[in-house]
């Protein structure tokens, strides 16, 4: 099944694996996405983790922002990278993180900024069967 056509906020989302998505798109994000990568090549997403720009998901050029150890590599969505920050991922490891488009500016150091929508994200709790699916996956 492509992307676009899977439902963003359903329970049954899989990776080839069979393994529970952590981190899904809705039709709208990836739209923006493929806009964004006409205009600056290759993107990657951080989930935000508070400061400047609160907890807004950040959309950089590939390369533009490093991650390390103190990174969890959540999936990709649209064929960008999702990021977060290790101390996050312990709080929402447990959550299922849905990159959307809503009107708005965008975070300051954010691709889409200036644009007049921005990356946002809904979320919804895993199931208990998909925790114990999740189980050792993106482990800290």
């Amino acid at each position: 099944m492509s992307e676009t056509a899977r439902d963003p906020t359903t329970a049954d989302q899989v990776g080839a694996d069979g393994t529970p998505l952590r981190v899904t798109a809705t039709p709208a994000a990836i739209d923006l996405i493929e806009e964004l990568r006409a205009e600056h090549g290759p993107v990657m997403f951080h989930q935000s983790g508070g400061c400047c720009d609160g907890s807004s998901p950040m959309c950089y050029p590939l390369g533009d922002f490093l991650t390390g150890d103190s990174d969890v590599h959540l999936g990709t969505v649209a064929g960008a990278d999702f990021w977060i920050s290790r101390p996050q991922f312990a709080v929402w490891k447990h959550t299922h993180l849905i990159l959307d488009v809503v009107r708005g500016r965008g975070g300051m150091f954010s691709l889409e900024n200036g644009r007049d929508k921005r990356f946002l994200i809904r979320s919804r709790v895993f199931t208990e069967a998909e925790n114990t699916a999740l189980e050792g996956a993106c482990r800290i």
